[in-house]
Parts: C-alpha cells; sequence; structure tokens
C-alpha cells in the first residue's frame, strides 16, 4: 500500500471516529418548528438619531433578557440578528399574545407630581395644550390630569412584586421598593403631595406607565408636609387580578426599553406539529435512503453496497457537523439533510460511470486501474457540480432568513460531506476491494467490469440526439411560454412570509366545509379572511395583520364551528418584513444566475456557461410556472426548492459540458455538434442512475414527509425533472447554437 491510499485511509477512519464521538456527546438544536414553541422577532424603532446605534439593541437584548427569565419559560433564546433584530425562542410556550406584549412593551415607568385636573372626560372641545414641563393624561376614572415632568423612573427602582392583601381588603397590589437617589426623591415628591389640603387633586402623586396612569393614590393624612414617605417603599393599587399584577411587576423589574420595539414576525408550532414533522422525516429518510441503497446496489454490486456504507458516513459526519457548529435545525432543514443524502448518491455514480468507460476501453484492464482512473477523470465535474450547489446554499444562508437560512446551512454541509464520503472514504473502502484476489478474479463482481444497460444499449443504437437542435429549443420555448402564461393568467399565491399578513393551521377531529368556515369568520368580523383545506383534518385561516386578540378571536371561532379544534401553527409576518423578503428572494434568484454564470464563465467559455444559466433560467421559469397553474403558495420553503433546483440544474449541465471539454481537447478538429452529441451519449447513463437515486429521496419526502415537505418535495421533483430535461435538450442544443453563430 502507497502512502495516498494510507493516507485516505486514516482520514477517513479519523472523520468518522470523530463524528461519532461528537454525535455522542453533543447533541442537536432543535427549531421551534420541530419541538414546539413561539418565536418572536422584533426590530427595534429608534426614537432619535442618538438612540440609532448598537449599543442601543445590546440594551434591550439585556433588558428583554431579564423579562424572559421572569415568564418562566424553559431554556429561552433570545439572539440579535442585524443592527437592529432581535430574535426571541421561547420552548414549549404556545399562546403567544402574553409573551409578545410583554416583551414589546417599552414599561416608561414614571413618578409625577398631580398640578390639577384639566377638565372632565368629555368637557373639553378640542385637545388641551400643553404647557412647558407639564403634560396631560388622563387618570384611571376618565379624567384629565395636569402633571409636572417626571420626578422619578424606572431607573430609581430596585425591585417590585405582586402581592395579595387578605387582612386590609386592598386585593392584588404591587409594592415598589427604591433605591440610592430614589429613597430620597419618593420622600420629597410624596412630602410636596403632603402639603396640599386633603381631597385636593394636587394631593396625588401620578404612577405613569407607557404614557398612562395606572394609580394616581391620594398621599395618606398622617404623611406630614415635606417630610414625605420615608423607607423608599411603596404601593401601586388598583382594579388589578393576580394577572394584571404579576405582569406590572414583572414589566417594572424587567426595566424600560432603551427604545421602542416593535413585533415583525411571530411564529408558533404546536409540539404535535413538531413530532409529526420528526417522524415524517425520519421515514422519509429511512425509507428513501433504503431505496436508494437497494438501487446502487443493484446497478454497481460490491462497489455500490460500499457506497452504501460510505452513504451512512456521510450522514453521520453531517449529523456530527450540524451538532459541532451548533447549528439550529428547522423543518426544511432537516429536509435538507434528506435531499443531501440523494445528492451524495451523485459524486458516486460519477466515479463508477467513468471506471466503467476506462474498463470498456482499455485493453487488458483491471478494476483497480478502472477504478483509479474513474476518480481520477470524475473529480473535475464532481468539483465543480458540488461548487455550483454550495454557491446556492451560501446565498440560502447569506439573503434568506429563518428556516430558509437553517436550509442553506444543513445543504451546505451536506455537500462538503458528500464529497469526503465519496472522494475519501468510498475510495478508501474500493480501494481495499479490489486489491483482493477473490475480486480481481471475478470482475464482474465489482459491478464496473460491464458496461451497464443504458450504456450498452446507446453504444449500440449511436443516436445522434442533436441532429436538430432547434426543435428541442422550440420544445423548451413552448414550455416556458406555458409556464409565462400560468403565471401571467393565474398569477401567484405568495405565501404570508412574503405579502405579510397571518397564517393559521388548525387540525380538528372531523373535516370542517371551508365555505362554512368563511361565512363564519365573516360574521365575526373577518370577511377577507383565507380559508383552504391542508389535508384531511387540516385547514389553514390567511388574513392580513392582525393582533393577537383578533388572532384569539378567529380560534375562538374556529373553535365554536368545528368539535376539538386545535392550533397547531400560527405565523405573523409584519408588512416590512414581507416586502424585505420578496425583495431578498429576487436579490437572490439574480445574484445566484451570475455568481453561477461568472463561475461557470471561468471553469469553461462563456458560450458554455451562458447556456447553462439559460437552461437554469428555463427552469426556474417552468418550476414557478406550474406551480402558478397548481395554485400552490410560493413561501420560503419554495425558496428553499427553487435555489436547490438551480444547484441540481447547473449540476447537469456542468456533467455535460465538463466532458465536451474533454472531448473537445482530445479531438479539436471535430464538429462542436458531434461532439456535444458524443458527451450527451456518454453521460446519460450517470444522469439516468443519479436521477433515480434522488427520485427516491424525494417520492418519500412527498409521500411521508407531511404537508409541508409534501409541496418541497413536489417542487424538487418537477425541478429535477425540468432540470434533467434541460441540461441535455435546452443547454447542449443552445450551446450548439450559440456556437455556429460565433
Amino acid at each position: 500500500m502507497n502512502r495516498s491510499p494510507r493516507s485516505r485511509g486514516l482520514i477517513a477512519l479519523a472523520a468518522v471516529a470523530l463524528s461519532l464521538y461528537i454525535a455522542l456527546t453533543v447533541p442537536v438544536h432543535l427549531g421551534l418548528d420541530l419541538r414546539g414553541g413561539t418565536q418572536i422577532v422584533l426590530e427595534t424603532r429608534p426614537t432619535t438619531a442618538a438612540d440609532a446605534d448598537t449599543e442601543a439593541t445590546d440594551r434591550t437584548v439585556e433588558v428583554l433578557r431579564g423579562r424572559i427569565d421572569a415568564l418562566g419559560v424553559a431554556e429561552p433564546a433570545i439572539t440579535r440578528s442585524g443592527s437592529d433584530r432581535i430574535v426571541v425562542e421561547l420552548p414549549g410556550l404556545q399562546d403567544p399574545r402574553k409573551a409578545a406584549d410583554v416583551l414589546g412593551r417599552t414599561a416608561q415607568l414614571t413618578f409625577h407630581q398631580v398640578l390639577g385636573t384639566a377638565a372632565g372626560p368629555h368637557d373639553l372641545p378640542e385637545p388641551l395644550p400643553k404647557r412647558p414641563h407639564e403634560q396631560v393624561t388622563a387618570d384611571e376614572s376618565g379624567h384629565l390630569l395636569r402633571l409636572q415632568s417626571a420626578s422619578l423612573t424606572g431607573k430609581d427602582v430596585e425591585k417590585a412584586a405582586a402581592r395579595f392583601d387578605q387582612q386590609g381588603g386592598a386585593g392584588w397590589h404591587v409594592t415598589v421598593d427604591f433605591k440610592g437617589s430614589g429613597k430620597q426623591g419618593w420622600a420629597r415628591l410624596t412630602g410636596e403631595a403632603a402639603c396640599r389640603p386633603a381631597g385636593d387633586p394636587t394631593r396625588r402623586v401620578a404612577i405613569v406607565l407607557d404614557d398612562k396612569i395606572i394609580s394616581s393614590p391620594q398621599v395618606d393624612p398622617s404623611v406630614a408636609c415635606r417630610s414625605g414617605i420615608s423607607g423608599g417603599s411603596t404601593q401601586i393599587t388598583g382594579s388589578f387580578d393576580d394577572g394584571e399584577a404579576k405582569e406590572l411587576a414583572l414589566l417594572i423589574n424587567g426595566g424600560a426599553l432603551p427604545v421602542p420595539v416593535e413585533t415583525i414576525e411571530q411564529r408558533t408550532v404546536g409540539p404535535t406539529l413538531g413530532a409529526q414533522a420528526i417522524a415524517a422525516s425520519a421515514w422519509a429518510a429511512v425509507i428513501g435512503t433504503a431505496l436508494t441503497s437497494l438501487f446502487i446496489i443493484a446497478v454497481y454490486r460490491i462497489m455500490g453496497a460500499l457506497a452504501t456504507v460510505a452513504l451512512a458516513c456521510y450522514g453521520l459526519i453531517s449529523y456530527a457537523a450540524l451538532a459541532a457548529l451548533g447549528a439550529t435545525l428547522t423543518l426544511p432543514g432537516l429536509a435538507g439533510f434528506v435531499l443531501a443524502i440523494g445528492m451524495a448518491v451523485d459524486a458516486n455514480v460519477l466515479v463508477f460511470e467513468r471506471a466503467r468507460e476506462e474498463y470498456a476501453s482499455r485493453h487488458r484492464p483491471t478494476p483497480r486501474s478502472s477504478l483509479t482512473a474513474g476518480f481520477r477523470k470524475a473529480f473535475s465535474a464532481i468539483a465543480d457540480s458540488n461548487i455550483t450547489t454550495l454557491i446556492a446554499a451560501g446565498l440560502l444562508f447569506f439573503l434568506a432568513s429563518g428556516p430558509v437560512r437553517g436550509f442553506g446551512v444543513t445543504l451546505g454541509i451536506g455537500v462538503l460531506a458528500s464529497m469526503l464520503s465519496a472522494l475519501v472514504i468510498t475510495r478508501t473502502l474500493a480501494d481495499y476491494a479490489v486489491a483482493r484476489p477473490r475480486l480481481r478474479r471475478r470482475p464482474h463482481l465489482t459491478g464496473i467490469a460491464h458496461t451497464g444497460t443504458v450504456r450498452a444499449r446507446l453504444t449500440r443504437t449511436n443516436p445522434n440526439l442533436m441532429r436538430h437542435p432547434r426543435r428541442w429549443l422550440a420544445a423548451s420555448a413552448a414550455a416556458l411560454v406555458l409556464a409565462a402564461s400560468g403565471i401571467a393568467v393565474r398569477g401567484l399565491d405568495f405565501g404570508v412570509e412574503f405579502t405579510g399578513g397571518r397564517l393559521i393551521e388548525y387540525t380538528t377531529a372531523t373535516p370542517v366545509d371551508p365555505d362554512r368556515a368563511r361565512t363564519a369568520l365573516a360574521e365575526a368580523g373577518f370577511p377577507r379572511a383565507v380559508v383552504q383545506t391542508s389535508g384531511e383534518n387540516q385547514f389553514t385561516v390567511r388574513t392580513h395583520h392582525l393582533s393577537n386578540a383578533q388572532a384569539a378571536a378567529i380560534t375562538d371561532t374556529v373553535t365554536d364551528l368545528a368539535r376539538n379544534a386545535d392550533k397547531i401553527r400560527d405565523e405573523a409576518i409584519g408588512p416590512s418584513l414581507g416586502k424585505e423578503l420578496r425583495h431578498g428572494a429576487l436579490i437572490a434568484l439574480v445574484v445566484a444566475l451570475g455568481a453561477q454564470l461568472i463561475y461557470l464563465a471561468a471553469r469553461f467559455r462563456w458560450l458554455l456557461g451562458s447556456s447553462a444559466v439559460a437552461a437554469l433560467v428555463h427552469d426556474v421559469v417552468i418550476l414557478i410556472g406550474i406551480f402558478a397553474w397548481l395554485g400552490k403558495p410560493v413561501d420560503g420553503v419554495f425558496l428553499a426548492a427553487l435555489l436547490t433546483v438551480t444547484g441540481y440544474s447547473v449540476n447537469d449541465s456542468v456533467v455535460v459540458f465538463d466532458r465536451i471539454r474533454e472531448l473537445g481537447r482530445r479531438d479539436r478538429l471535430e464538429p462542436f455538434a458531434r461532439i456535444a452529441n458524443q458527451a450527451l451519449l456518454q453521460t446519460l447513463p450517470r444522469t439516468v442512475n443519479t436521477g433515480m437515486g434522488a427520485a427516491f429521496i424525494l417520492t418519500a419526502l412527498a409521500v411521508f414527509g407531511g404537508e409541508t415537505l409534501t409541496d418541497f418535495a413536489l417542487a424538487l421533483l418537477i425541478g429535477l425533472a425540468v432540470g434533467t430535461y434541460s441540461s441535455m435538450f435546452t443547454a447542449t442544443p443552445l450551446a450548439i447554437e450559440l456556437h455556429h453563430r460565433t
């Protein structure tokens, strides 16, 4: 054994051993869409230029962290996203109303001296003008009070606690303890009020929260003028119940937010849906991988069996990489993990098909020499095809957000792990196998000592598929027109991620008639609600932007309408974020096309690079058009599928063009059209076998992956079929036509 096989063996062993250790010791963090809970994305809204900095956001994060701790949620997470956004994850919390109210309120607590009564609640014919250093605010009874500027703020408060007075009959109240100079400030404020006559409004002290008087008690007659209440403690009384008192104490203890914040995104997933998603994806992974493995073994025999072992190692390495990086595994990310299994087959197929070619073309070949040549000659195609997919994954990571970004992470990790699996682990196992004397005597068992059914038939018939390239281009143009007409006639059903609004999904014990649900919601004050079935006993309600209270009213209406209705998903996207995501999706597509064009032009010629990108655009338009005709939603998951399709499409084109480049260098006098046809025939077996391997995985996702993954898998299945066609009958004919014109 020379140094290279030994080195590959050590690298493979080290990678598997390290991955196994990480997988057993480091858990993967599951996203809330898999374990259930609520995610809230907040955006800071600075009121002055001085507040518009990263320090204000950092201070806001710390204040929110204190409020979250007070909520008592197990394993919460709060992280910054960019310069002005904060992502809050609350596992297990199914009612986001309380959390959103507590997190989003600025809680500006101030204490004021009352200067007098401005007017009764209905006595003002027009707004009362403010005097300098004064403010006019309604008290608990609706009367307008003139207040002096704040004497104390929430920063002077040490702590607050909700108490219940059983003996005094005061009921629930909040005890506030002051600290530092706040103690003297409170004594001074109450001492000034104590100098006023009993019953006079100016003897009151106003406690204001978020510009609203929550309590304005009279200073007790026992308090002496100028002396005030000593000890630095007071009570906020009012018509509180236990929940209101505890929430007020929580807000005061959490402190005031440095800048106001606005909820721009809110997602709630029930634990049942998360568990179903994990189970469905697991079944899809097991069944899809089993079918793919059986197919690879049937086609490539012992080499296929070794590739299956390498696939298992790939899965282990990918899982360990996710755990080591601390990545959050989301539902689309889990789909990307399963999908990359099918992509990992591609590199093995490329190698094995090249080895078959080498075995058939050499005089007195051996499986070992053919396999070595197969790895060497397939390397450039493997590298180029995987790099194009990495470009798509990188764009998902940098330009997308939320679950789609998680898909980009897992897809990128999967691509890198698949290359390690095929080029190191598979090769180590294959080198060891073909060196065995038994296989040298019986080479047909290796699976590479024969041409295969597809290649044998093509060799026998030698069809000239590129005899009439314009006919293929005409067929592609017709498909483009049909797809574009679907977009023009049916339009695109953008999900709430791109339009803004709210989507709530329910599951019921019995099916619900959508028309009946629409009527009930219209009567409840939601005439524009869109009701769609999403499974046998599931349906979704999609509306414009709603408050949490309005969303609760929709849930109450659904509960009255359907027996045992259970909310399993709740997504709210602000209009500004929806617009931003639409622009981000468009930018992602444009940048993807540009980046892949630049890469392909650098690796090949502009002629071939332009043809591959044109085929990619062809695939994107057709996929969007089919979804328009089917009335399927265009959302973040669809965007993930769309960018993945771009990688698939370019992968196939790269393999064909890599062979065109190789054949062109070998015989520079051969006509380009004949070289292109020969390259197409030589790579067709790889295209068929790779497509079959990926189709098993995607079909398993479509059948077993649940409602969300069904649309995802459908988009990829369509993209797989269209991409396979376009790489052969759009990109290649277009390259021939462009070559004729240059």
